[in-house]
């Protein structure tokens, strides 16, 4: 399937691709959460795909390895390559889901007042260590045991706040299992999230209930679904912004952030830019170093995601530029640090600057080797590198592959 004329477009090259599988415009529209009108603008060239989850989506419907095949450039972005793996701490954290709505009741109760403050070191861990995953995955089974056991153990207000540390507990659950091959765990923690911040009566937690259902819609490609919740948690706090809380204002901004993010990685750079401009506006009410436990929030993360939209939309010179303006040390999540340098690593193997690539990926890898290993793209533009990179410098790309796991 690669014979096809170099002077086709990309949606010529998708329709001689689907016809030749013998697949309607519809089935292939629906495997990758769009309608066949959708398709068929593409297909005629009245629209543009440029997110790369969506090509990636399409190359694999049509059973292509690469999306080199779609698009006609000459940079390699595969499709086949190993995408999400599973993590030790996986086991324990399932038996613990599994099971707590069974358990007998404990015998002694902590305050949720106490437990919130675990989940919320649990948070800060998550955030500031190098191997996020192993470290934040040996505390969850005992605090999911604790807080569910809380839950049933009180009424009334203190059942209210058990209900919200159960809401900010399952929200780690869900950022833990994310790109992990357990695709039913992450869903049901998901939805535990939810239905915990609705019994908390909160809706600080609802909105940030809200932010990660939109996560989750995004990532199966309900674009038009995921915009349209982080709206609805915005309608949750909006009549609470002239408080001037920072817990308020921090959800808020990170609904824009989702939705500039979905809009991003789905090619629309109008809507992308003024959610990205309106959570800059709210990042700048939050007082001097401020950064929310969860989401990261702050003026920090708002130029992470300005770099990740600028490579989503395939416009690597500008998510370049953006990123000369921020020093990576100044970022206090690990997670959100090495994510911007792998960010510059895509954009620089957007502009087929394989060195450069080579190097921020390695710079991505040395802030956390977890939040670097286990993202399905991470790890296909790891292989990637490794086959492109010539001469000294595919020592260097070898040795990255290697380090991720998934060295040729």
């Amino acid at each position: 399937m690669t014979d096809l004329p170099a002077e086709l477009t990309t949606g010529e090259r998708i329709r001689a691709l689907r016809e030749r599988r013998g697949m309607s415009r519809a089935a292939t529209a629906g495997l990758v959460g769009r309608s066949a009108d959708w398709l068929k603008k593409i297909e005629n060239g009245e629209r543009e795909i440029r997110g790369v989850g969506l090509l990636v989506k399409l190359a694999q419907v049509l059973h292509v390895t690469d999306v080199s095949i779609l698009t006609g450039d000459t940079v390699s972005i595969p499709a086949d390559q190993p995408g999400k793996i599973s993590h030790p701490s996986v086991a324990e954290i399932r038996k613990a889901m599994h099971s707590v709505a069974f358990q007998p009741a404990p015998a002694e109760v902590m305050p949720a007042a106490v437990l919130r403050g675990r989940v919320e070191q649990a948070w800060r861990l998550w955030h500031t260590s190098a191997h996020q995953r192993t470290e934040v995955g040996a505390l969850l089974p005992d605090l999911l045991r604790e807080t569910h056991g809380a839950v049933r153990a009180y009424d009334g207000r203190e059942r209210r706040a058990a209900y919200g540390v159960l809401a900010d507990l399952y929200r780690l659950v869900q950022r833990l299992l994310a790109h992990i091959s357990e695709p039913e765990l992450y869903w049901l923690a998901l939805d535990r999230a939810r239905d915990a911040s609705e019994n908390a009566d909160d809706p600080v937690s609802l909105a940030l209930g809200a932010w990660t259902v939109s996560i989750g819609q995004r990532a199966v490609g309900f674009v038009d679904e995921a915009v349209h919740t982080a709206e609805l948690g915005m309608a949750l706090v909006r009549p609470m912004l002239e408080s001037g809380s920072s817990e308020v204002l921090a959800a808020y901004g990170q609904l824009h952030l989702q939705a500039a993010c979905t809009h991003g990685l789905d090619g629309v750079s109008g809507p992308a830019e003024r959610h990205l401009d309106e959570a800059a506006r709210i990042a700048r009410l939050l007082p001097g170093g401020y950064w929310h436990p969860q989401s990261a929030f702050g003026t920090s993360n708002v130029d992470v995601y300005g770099v990740s939209i600028g490579v989503g939309l395939r416009r690597p010179g500008e998510a370049l530029l953006r990123s000369e303006s921020i020093d990576p040390v100044t970022i206090p999540s690990l997670e959100r640090r090495s994510r911007l340098l792998l960010d510059i690593a895509f954009g620089y193997h957007q502009k087929r600057d394989i060195t450069a690539a080579v190097h921020y990926l390695g710079e991505a890898i040395d802030v956390t080797p977890e939040g670097v290993r286990y993202v399905p793209g991470a790890r296909s533009l790891a292989a990637a590198l490794e086959r492109q990179a010539v001469g000294p410098l595919r020592r260097s790309a070898v040795a990255l592959a290697e380090s991720i796991g998934v060295a040729a």
